[in-house]
């Protein structure tokens, strides 16, 4: 969570939000769409700060099968 209270979004290693928002669900959605676009991954983090889900939008070295 941003100090305003709403949810970051931010690059790893930054301690600039990219952009915040009033919900945790904009958030993640922004956040996927930019990891999407760059080929990265996403973490999304709950309120205590732990990583809550993961995603990889890039080069994974280890795709599913199937």
């Amino acid at each position: 969570m941003s100090p305003s209270g709403g949810w970051a979004v931010k690059k790893a290693g930054s301690s600039k939000a990219t952009s915040t928002h009033v919900t945790q669900a904009d958030a993640v959605k922004a956040a996927t769409k930019i990891a999407q676009n760059q080929k990265t991954e996403v973490y999304i983090h709950g309120r205590d700060g732990r990583i809550r889900e993961r995603n990889s939008f890039g080069n994974d070295p280890h795709p599913p099968k199937g």
